[in-house]
């Protein structure tokens, strides 16, 4: 029964041509057929006929056309929102691609995945991949990194569509680019241009980022990009949104706290979650906080009634041994931190909030540029 053969779609000779090419290219037979047998020189519709048991997978597919053949198949509409996920195919960028797909779902938005390269004689020591070593002429170097990751590049979306047509990744059409430049320089110029819903980036273990906290390419982008970033740890278990439960939410205590709050609710979209308000005292910080402290506690009470908030001071003293306290006792999911933009003198002798915290937590963190 498995073998029988059964009719998927009936189009135009055209159409059914390139549906039969797009399911033969992911492994499934395909067989064509005339609608009218008894006058087969008039054009009535062909069918597309496979077996049965490729059922699943072939209507899979078929939903998903503008992703698995996009030169014959392509959406006639096209989404406005999009979601910039630059990647080095390391295994921590791949977890954060995979998710950069369920927020896709969510925001209804396309996919931009980014991998860029350095030409050597600009800068010998910059590289978003570690692997890409080649002793050649200027010329004949910079060809040959490009090609490379080009390659790189398609070896990455066929695992993705793989992922898709398997029901493994949710199914959302993505575009790709490879870049020449200075990675963090090449994605503050692509989301300029996108003006993307996020920037979804994968960051290495805690460990790792400690030996690297002066080049981190992440760390660069939360410093000088002006779109919300993403930050998902190597050795997170988010695999989806619906995983998150517990926010840490950093609190300037003014404005810039409601714009970082609408933001999370329009990005997460959860109706169970429970934020726990943090305000760092700073220098600047003068008299008695609390007042304003619980006016915020009582403004998201009453505009997100739908999730449950509790606030959580830390003394400045103890910022460190404060904060891995709250997030050992709470069991926080996402950290959430408004980031104003600085000048690089202030960058490199006093980093921002979120700067300090991408490398000394191994917890997703979304930061917000206000």
């Amino acid at each position: 029964m498995e073998d029988r053969l059964i009719t998927v779609a009936i189009h135009t000779y055209e159409r059914a041509i390139a549906l039969k090419s797009m399911l033969e290219s992911e492994g499934i037979a395909v067989s064509l057929q005339n609608v009218n047998l008894s006058q087969p020189v008039i054009a009535s519709g062909v069918r597309v006929r496979i077996r049965e048991k490729d059922l699943p997978t072939a209507l899979r597919l078929i939903e998903n056309a503008e992703i698995f053949l996009p030169s014959t198949l392509e959406s006639e509409t096209q989404c406005s929102r999009s979601i910039l996920v630059p990647v080095d195919f390391s295994s921590h960028s791949v977890h954060a691609c995979n998710l950069a797909f369920h927020f896709a779902v969510t925001l209804n938005a396309e996919i931009t995945i980014l991998n860029t390269f350095i030409n050597p004689a600009v800068s010998s020591t910059l590289q978003l991949s570690d692997n890409l070593n080649y002793e050649l002429a200027d010329s004949e170097m910079v060809a040959e990194l490009e090609k490379e990751a080009h390659s790189s590049m398609k070896k990455f979306c066929d695992k993705i569509r793989s992922g898709i047509k398997k029901g493994n990744i949710p199914p959302v059409k993505f575009t790709t680019e490879v870049r020449e430049g200075v990675p963090e320089e090449v994605i503050n110029a692509l989301s300029k241009q996108l003006k993307p819903e996020l920037i979804v980036m994968g960051t290495r273990g805690a460990d790792t980022k400690e030996r690297d906290l002066v080049g981190s390419v992440t760390a660069e982008v939360l410093d000088t990009c002006r779109f919300p970033v993403f930050t998902v740890p190597a050795d997170s278990e988010l695999t989806e949104i619906g995983d998150i439960h517990r926010v840490l939410f950093f609190c300037t205590l003014d404005q810039e706290d409601l714009l970082a709050l609408d933001l999370l609710e329009h990005t997460l979209k959860s109706d169970n979650l429970h934020v726990t308000l943090v305000n760092i005292p700073s220098k600047k910080q003068s008299g008695n906080i609390s007042a304003p402290f619980k006016a915020l506690l009582k403004y998201c009470r009453e505009h997100y009634s739908h999730n449950s908030f509790d606030i959580e001071e830390i003394s400045l003293k103890e910022v460190e041994t404060e904060f891995h306290r709250v997030l050992n006792d709470d069991k926080i999911d996402l950290i959430v931190v408004p980031n104003k933009k600085k000048n690089i003198f202030s960058r490199l002798f006093n980093p921002g909030l979120a700067h300090r915290l991408l490398f000394r937590a191994d917890i997703p963190m979304m930061v917000v540029p206000v």
